[in-house]
């Protein structure tokens, strides 16, 4: 699929059919993701990939603004170190995450991890060290439903030419 396709396609997908994604195309959407742009060539990144069902539902149960882990066939959780840039290293990592579960025809979500109020028991649950820093969860399913991306405003009202 062309980039700018994936781009057009990636939307957030909350329900997935009750099938299973394969390690190996999880380990290509981790692959997307430590290859995203980095400041100062840190890669902050480390990556934890959950299929467990058990864990899948608690990271359900602890996350209020992703019960639908709980349905997914994976979750990938971004986490970095805590550097200058780890937010937007982090971010990065989980866009390219995201593109590339749009260009497999998979559907995905980001929810939120930094400062939220889960964000210690999400890494107590998942064993992470305390030097690291929650960024996002990413469930990973096939979706439920077609891949739909709605945006509410056009080019046209967003561009600003010159000057704001």
């Amino acid at each position: 699929m062309e980039t700018l396709k994936a781009i057009s396609r990636r939307s957030s997908i909350r329900r997935y059919k009750p099938e299973e994604v394969g390690k190996d195309l999880i380990e290509k959407l981790i692959d997307a993701g430590r290859r995203a742009p980095t400041a100062r060539a840190v890669e902050p990144w480390e990556f934890v990939a959950v299929t467990d069902r058990g864990t899948l539902k608690k990271l359900g149960e602890v996350c209020d603004t992703g019960p639908f882990i709980a349905e997914a066939a994976a979750c990938i959780i971004v986490y970095c170190k805590d550097t200058k840039y780890y937010l937007e290293d982090g971010c990065a990592a989980t866009e390219n995450i995201l593109l590339a579960a749009a260009d497999a025809a998979l559907g995905a979500c980001w929810v939120a991890g930094d400062k939220k109020a889960y964000a210690p028991e999400v890494s107590l649950l998942l064993g992470a060290p305390s030097d690291m820093k929650l960024v996002s969860l990413i469930p990973v399913g096939w979706p439920l439903d077609e891949l739909e991306q709605i945006k509410s405003r056009g080019l046209e009202e967003v561009i600003h030419w010159e000057k704001f």
